[in-house]
């Protein structure tokens, strides 16, 4: 694809009513979206996207844990956010009659596996790069996901 074609067709998106197009031409495919003003939701069964207290930080590319004073001083759970290097859909398990890679209250290591982010045909493992227990998955299965989406929560051991 030709990079003027792209440019015009990110132009036209951004005038346009449209949010997202995404085109396959001779084997290559782009995809232009855009999402103003939108804030971010968390996709769960539970009520609460977070833990009770415990709120995402606002800093673009941070994961660092989240942490809360509790009225005793005393600091509360600390969870870290792993969030998604890429643009994807997610899955939870490797196939889709597969058990899922980890399930909430699960104890997980630096380097576990806990889901797959397809992209462009390919599948990209997501590993845990800290050691805790599992406490939230915030993205249903099968949804995409954007880069930097928070995507699990592991309370830190």
């Amino acid at each position: 694809m030709d990079l003027a074609y792209v440019k015009k067709v990110i132009k036209l998106i951004e005038k346009s009513d449209v949010d997202e197009i995404e085109i396959e031409e001779e084997g290559k495919k782009i995809r232009v979206a855009k999402h103003k003003n939108q804030q971010p939701t968390f996709i769960q069964a539970a009520a609460q996207p977070y833990p009770q207290g415990i709120q995402p930080s606002s800093a673009p590319g941070a994961s660092a844990s989240s942490v809360q004073s509790s009225p005793t001083g005393k600091p509360e759970v600390k969870y870290h956010e792993v969030r998604s290097p890429i643009v994807g859909t997610f899955y939870r398990a490797p196939a889709p009659d597969a058990e899922p890679y980890v399930e909430i209250g699960q104890n997980v290591s630096v380097g576990s596996v806990l889901c797959i982010v397809e992209a462009m045909k390919l599948m990209n493992e997501i590993e845990s790069d800290v050691s805790g227990r599992l406490a939230q998955v915030l993205v249903e299965n099968g949804k995409p996901v954007e880069y930097n989406q928070v995507i699990f929560l592991i309370e830190k051991s």
